[in-house]
């Protein structure tokens, strides 16, 4: 048993202990499932696209409905988990997960499909910053950091894992059972965060609904736009009415920030120079890779006619690298070199992989021409992993870590679904079909764009702070 402090009554409140492998599982399980979701979808989507007659536009809002709803939904989850006690919104978000998990399991339309998409990404809004936080605060300091260790290493696997795990059980069942997968486990999940965590609270502040109406109606507004600009026109009113309104609430969220007595994003953290440049960093990577993701997995199975779990197996290179890269140049690189050289070098690769990619790219090319571009992007994923976390943070107090690593997560989400909506407008642009005959002399296009955003991003890593993270910390800390 310890003691925590409530920060509304200031009193010490007991908090139970559990044993630490389960505060460790009660914590990760959930985690887990929604790391995974956020890619096991990418190697269904084609077969969805077939029993389901979606377009390529339609199949690019089965993954940014949860990247979406993940960005407007987590800084809002954090406040609510310290209002009305982590766990409390933690199991509803798990509750939520599972539920709507169950919806996608038995949706007969894309739309269908999409709405229920939607809500998994409120749910994992609120599971996982939570779940880090939980795990914190139930286990000792001195086994802190191996549990932290051990919930990082698992939400790595459950990203490295998506793809292939995704493949298989598509090939092995069908694509509904993806989601199916996550009803049992949200079912046992939930009784044992119940079990083994305590309800911890934070400061109990005004929840900033209007923050997240601003930022999550405007980003969509964005995306959609994007979406639609091939279809209706880039000139037609429906498009610019998108645009130009969602850059407007952007906008004003931005401002309200500044004037909201509670904020959603403390626009104060932006004086951070490694925690602004990181920041910027970070959309164009997501938005780079993850856009360039998509348009690989559809040529695998769309052009090469390789089964999802093949195409899982393929991309292993890439989606496995960073589990052996990430956690050596978060031990050895960063101590040693700072942020900003691991970053630069993973940034650079990843670009030059694109770019190779899209030299390359044809209906007969090999996998053993496939394996060295593959490998070179997963390397460079994993410089890049680890230290822009540690750049985010640096230079920032304990009572700060909550709301910058959120702030980063939901910039991660976005530049994940611009990059998917602004690389799937380039295919489309490009006269891109989901056909074999119809998709590679689009995707060329659509990867050099990827590519170019990636090279645009190690130059904006080079103005990052060339000291090393515990420097910058100390300096901040003397301002």
């Amino acid at each position: 048993m310890t003691t925590t402090i409530d920060s509304q009554s200031n009193q010490k409140t007991p908090v139970r202990r559990s044993p630490t492998w389960l505060a460790i599982a009660a914590a990760s399980i959930p985690m887990f499932m929604a790391t995974l979701d956020n890619l096991v979808v990418t190697n269904a989507l084609p077969k969805i696209g077939m029993d389901l007659h979606a377009s390529i536009a339609d199949l690019q809002w089965v993954m940014n409905a949860y990247a979406l709803a993940f960005a407007s939904f987590i800084l809002f989850a954090v406040a609510l988990g310290d209002r009305f006690g982590r766990r409390t919104v933690f199991a509803i978000g798990v509750l939520v997960f599972t539920l709507a998990s169950f919806g996608a399991a038995i949706a007969d339309s894309t739309s269908v499909l999409i709405l229920f998409r939607a809500i998994q990404g409120v749910g994992a809004a609120a599971m996982m910053p939570l779940s880090l936080t939980l795990l914190a605060d139930s286990v000792s300091e001195r086994m802190r950091p191996a549990a932290i260790g051990i919930w990082g290493g698992i939400s790595g696997l459950g990203v490295a894992l998506g793809p292939l795990i995704g493949g298989a059980i598509v090939q092995g069942w069908n694509w509904q059972a993806i989601f199916w997968l996550n009803v049992p486990v949200g079912i046992i999940a939930l009784p044992l965060l119940l079990i083994a965590l305590p309800n911890t609270f934070g400061e109990k502040v005004k929840a900033d609904i209007l923050g997240v109406l601003l930022v999550g109606i405007g980003v969509y507004a964005l995306v959609n736009g994007i979406v639609r600009g091939n279809d209706a026109g880039w000139d037609s009113f429906e498009v610019l009415l998108s645009l130009i309104g969602g850059g407007a609430l952007v906008l004003g969220f931005i401002w309200w920030q500044t004037r909201a007595s509670a904020p959603l994003l403390p626009m104060r953290l932006f004086r951070n120079r490694s925690f602004s440049v990181a920041n910027i960093v970070s959309v164009a990577f997501t938005f780079g890779i993850f856009g360039s993701v998509f348009i690989l997995i559809q040529f695998l199975q769309v052009v090469q006619g390789y089964n999802a779990l093949e195409a899982g197996v393929i991309t292993m290179p890439w989606t496995l690298a960073p589990m052996v890269i990430a956690p050596l140049a978060g031990s050895l690189i960063v101590p040693r070199f700072g942020t900003r050289l691991p970053i630069l070098v993973g940034l650079i690769f990843q670009s030059v992989a694109m770019f190779w990619m899209a030299l390359i790219v044809r209906a007969d090319t090999s996998v053993p021409t496939l394996i060295p571009i593959l490998l070179l992007a997963g390397v460079g994923m994993g410089l890049v992993f680890a230290p822009i976390s540690t750049a985010v943070l640096a230079g920032f107090g304990l009572e700060d870590n909550a709301k910058a690593s959120g702030t980063s997560s939901t910039l991660r989400e976005i530049g994940i679904a611009l990059g998917i909506a602004v690389l799937t407008a380039v295919f489309i642009g490009a006269g891109g079909t989901l056909t074999p005959t119809g998709y590679v002399h689009a995707a060329i296009p659509a990867l050099v764009v990827g590519g170019s955003v990636l090279a645009l991003g190690a130059i904006l890593a080079l103005f990052l702070p060339v000291g090393l993270p515990e420097a910058q910390s100390s300096s901040a800390q003397k301002n």
